[in-house]
């Protein structure tokens, strides 16, 4: 593993050269990549380029054959996996193409369930739930099951569930990927709006254009490499500098 790494003030996220392999072929190569406090970062690339494995690694799901990863600096890749566990609970939020949310809980339930996880009151988890519920337009489907939801509405119940925690660090993979491109766009910029007015870094994976065009730094790889990345603009993320400007209130 990589030795310790002193990781700048205002990163959250850290990644230095890191290395995959599955079944003996490479899946990321080198890849190095720094996150800032506040900022959200666009990932984009063709399928198969190694964007759910870099997030994966990210978030500390996947330990890398290679490399390493800081958060606020501390080494997650030399954390073990109970550890890794618990910082993914208390400072991360996860989305991704497809809801996965419980069958037997109702809407708020799963919204509430990071909060719970972290020994929150049941009041209280349940109170943010549903304000979050609430901003994201779904509050009339608390009481629901996921089985009695559109697909639209499962996909803002999990990005309450994301977000109710208020996450240090949110990775987002493909979360709208399948929905029609108006929906799409309206959640891009909710999910967008939402870690702005929360102070979330965000990591976003993308293979079309609308989540660069929202966040304030881009990447793509390419056959696991670090393809393109776009310069930082302006020196605070999410300043009108840095960021296209998004109108959905949160």
């Amino acid at each position: 593993m990589a030795a310790p790494s002193p990781s700048p003030a205002d990163d959250v996220l850290r990644a230095e050269g890191l290395h995959v392999t599955r079944h003996g072929s490479p899946v990321l190569s080198d890849v190095t990549l720094s996150l800032r406090h506040g900022e959200i970062l666009a990932v984009g690339g063709p399928r198969g380029s190694g964007r759910s494995t870099l997030l994966r690694c990210l978030a500390g799901m996947v330990c890398p054959d290679q490399g390493g990863i800081w958060f606020d600096g501390a080494a997650l890749h030399d954390m073990s996996t109970a550890r890794r566990a618990r910082v993914r609970r208390d400072h991360f939020g996860w989305l991704e193409e497809k809801p996965h949310l419980s069958p037997e809980l109702t809407a708020w339930e799963n919204a509430a369930l990071p909060l719970l996880l972290r020994g929150v009151p049941h009041r209280a988890a349940r109170d943010v739930a549903t304000e979050w519920l609430e901003r994201l337009d779904v509050a009339h489907c608390a009481r629901r099951r996921p089985h009695a939801l559109t697909h639209l509405e499962q996909r803002r119940v999990a990005m309450a569930r994301a977000l109710t925690g208020t996450p240090a660090l949110l990775f987002a993979d493909e979360p709208t990927a399948t929905l029609h491109s108006a929906d799409r766009a309206v959640l891009l910029r909710t999910l967008v709006t939402a870690a702005r007015t929360h102070g979330i870094s965000m990591v976003l994976t993308t293979h079309g254009d609308e989540a660069a065009e929202l966040a304030d730094r881009s990447i793509s790889l390419r056959d696991g490499r670090l393809a393109h990345a776009t310069p930082v603009s302006g020196d605070v993320p999410g300043t009108e500098e840095g960021k296209a400007t998004c109108s959905v209130s949160v």
